[in-house]
This record gives structure tokens, C-alpha cells and sequence, in this order.
């Protein structure tokens, strides 16, 4: 089922949460809304299930209008990040509601709910559970019969608001990998929105990063990463640092460091911002023609990762590098000594938020 936004746009009083969003969501695709608080993607995720309504534009599942559809009437399922599993009721009668609460001309029978049923507790690994009671079960397995439930009433479209939000770190990873794997098996056109960079790289066939209502970028998770379209989509994808910088006939330098830029060649000097992630500084242990002098502040291990603090001459700002530990032993380099780094795989942006980049 595929999915058309064209120009949607919702206010609440002064405060614009959705502002002019054109999307195509292809069938059978897992796409991410990301952005910060108030970024306007749960208000757009509620506007495609038909919770909201758009001040103006249209929503269209498979080409057909469904703006102004009931809730009820588009063939939605829809996960909330806390469940929303009635309490009183056992696993099974959870997953079974909205096959029970149908018209009775369109209901199917006991023996088909009690089959569908098991056969979705299966899918999420949960059949063990049909008697219990959701107090009775962890926060990521109610999540499992949430999202089951969403299924069994076999939603056209599924969406996902927060999924793993009020989960820990250890059970959210689990389950996106969970859901991806369950994904690739009932393409179901999914939407999920959520704030966590890595869950919506790493889940999702699409992202769509948002930002105070308007969609900022729209590609494959390798090329919004590999790609940001301008500066908020290069700080939000994660740690990044940001160095001011020259530009004058297709080179760009970073104090003594220099690279080619030959998209800007004939550009006359210019300033522009330099965006380098951590695993993107080069960490030297001596002097080294292009590399900038640093003192090393802090050194922090993580697993077979070392991560640096390290501070230029000249600058007050910080520098965050990530290297294997192997090579920082190798390096001989301490809390407290000298190094040198070199910038490489650079995003450069001129005063226009024009990006350009370096390797």
C-alpha cells in the first residue's frame, strides 16, 4: 500500500507543527520519521492514521483519498510507545480485540480469531503468553502483543509512534533488530517515528529527518548519512565536529591542514564551516606536514574503542576522535601528551548552506 502526502500542512494556534510536507512512500517500505521534540513527525504520523486532520493538503493510500476518512475506515494499525494494552484483559483477548469488536457480518469465527490469533503469538515469539496478563510480562515483550494486536486486524498500513521509546538501551536494540526481521517477512507498509539516529538507520529501508515541520531530507539511511543535505542534518546524525575553514581556488584549509575541494575551484577566499565526524580525524603521533598540533584531554575506552578529547592551538572548542584501541597503544599516545590530527572525509559548507565535499 503505498502512500502519498501532497503539501499537508497543521497548525495549533501560532505553533506550525506541519509545514507544506510532500511524501511518496513506496509499498511495502519501512520508513523512519526522525527528528527532535517538536519536529511535527508524530503530528504528520497521527495525520496519516486519520487522528488528526490536516488544515490543508491530502493523504492518499494507493491512490485513493483518504483525508477525510474515519479512523476506523483506512486500514490502519497503530503501535503507541506505552502499549496501550488494556489491563484487565489476558494476552490472547488483547491480540484478539479488534477481530472480536468488528460487525458481526464482517467477524470472523471463534475457531479463525483463536487461529489467527496464536499464529501472530507465534510470529512474535510470544504463543507462551495467551493466558497471562500484560502486568505479568517485561516492557519489550508488551510491546511484541502491542504490535501483534496492531496486526492481527490486517492493517493496509502499519505505524509505529515511539515504539521503543520507554524501553532500555539493551531490550530497544533487540527489538528493532526484531522488527526489521519480522518486516522482511509481512511487508507490511510501515512508518515509525522516533529521535534515535541509530534505530532509524539501522531499522529502516528510508529515513525522513525532520525539523520544526518540514522535511529536511529524504533518501536511503547509507545516503542521508553518508550525504547530509545541510548543516542540522550532519549535527543530528550524530557526534560531529566543526571546524572553521577557508576556501579559495578548490582548496579549502583547516588552519595548517588543507584539502582538495575542486568543486570550488575559481571560488575567491571564502569562509565556510568544516563538518568531520570522529572516526573521520586522523590521529598521528608526531608532527606531520597538513596535520594540526593537539593536546589530548581526555582519553576514554569503550570496548575495542578509544575516544579522544583533544584541543588545538589557538581554539577554545573541543575535538572528538574515535580510533581502534590497537592503534592508539601502537601510537604510544596518553592522557595529557601531544598529537597530531588530520581531517579527512570533510563536509564544507559556504555561507549559502551550500554542501561540498572532500575525501
Amino acid at each position: 500500500m503505498s502512500i502519498e502526502i501532497d503539501q499537508v500542512n497543521k497548525r495549533f494556534g501560532d505553533f506550525v507543527a506541519v509545514d507544506n510536507v510532500s511524501l511518496s512512500l513506496n509499498d511495502g517500505e519501512l520508513t523512519a520519521l526522525l527528528g527532535p521534540s517538536g519536529s511535527g513527525k508524530t503530528t504528520l504520523l497521527r495525520i496519516i492514521a486519520g487522528l488528526e486532520q490536516p488544515d490543508s493538503g491530502r493523504i492518499r493510500f494507493q491512490g485513493q483519498d483518504t483525508t477525510d476518512l474515519h479512523v476506523s475506515d483506512r486500514g490502519v494499525g497503530f503501535v503507541f510507545q506505552h502499549y496501550a494494552l488494556f489491563k484487565h484483559m489476558s494476552v490472547y483477548e488483547n491480540v484478539a480485540y479488534g477481530l472480536t469488536v468488528k460487525p458481526r457480518s464482517q467477524r470472523p469465527s471463534k475457531e479463525i480469531i483463536r487461529q489467527k490469533v496464536m499464529h501472530l503469538l507465534e510470529m512474535v515469539q510470544l504463543d507462551w503468553t495467551a493466558d497471562r496478563l500484560p502486568s505479568q510480562l517485561s516492557g519489550g515483550q508488551r510491546q511484541r502483543i502491542a504490535l501483534a494486536r496492531a496486526l492481527a486486524v490486517e492493517p493496509k498500513v502499519l505505524l509505529l509512534d515511539e515504539p521503543f521509546g520507554a524501553l532500555d538501551a539493551k531490550v530497544r536494540a533487540e527489538l528493532r533488530r526484531w522488527l526489521r526481521r519480522l518486516h522482511d517477512e509481512i511487508h507490511v507498509t510501515s512508518v515509525f517515528v522516533t529521535h534515535d539516529q541509530e534505530e532509524a538507520l539501522e531499522v529502516s529501508d528510508r529515513v525522513v529527518v525532520m525539523n520544526k515541520g518540514r522535511v529536511e531530507q529524504d533518501g536511503s539511511p547509507e545516503d542521508v548519512y553518508d550525504n547530509p543535505a545541510n548543516p542540522f542534518v550532519y549535527q543530528f546524525l550524530g557526534n560531529v565536529n566543526l571546524f572553521h575553514a577557508r576556501v579559495q581556488d578548490g582548496v579549502a584549509r583547516i588552519g595548517e591542514a588543507k584539502f582538495d575541494a575542486p568543486e570550488y575551484a575559481g571560488q575567491r577566499d571564502s569562509q565556510a564551516l568544516a563538518y568531520v565526524r570522529p572516526h573521520d580525524i586522523e590521529v598521528l603521533g608526531n608532527r606531520t606536514d597538513g596535520a594540526l598540533h593537539a593536546e589530548i584531554e581526555l582519553v576514554s575506552v569503550v570496548g575495542p574503542t578509544v575516544r579522544l578529547e583533544l584541543r588545538t592551538d589557538n581554539s577554545t572548542n573541543i575535538v572528538h576522535a574515535e580510533l581502534s584501541k590497537n592503534h592508539f597503544k601502537a601510537l604510544g599516545l596518553v592522557q595529557g601528551g601531544d598529537a597530531w590530527i588530520r581531517p579527512v572525509n570533510t563536509r564544507v559548507f559556504l555561507e549559502d548552506g551550500e554542501i561540498k565535499g572532500a575525501n
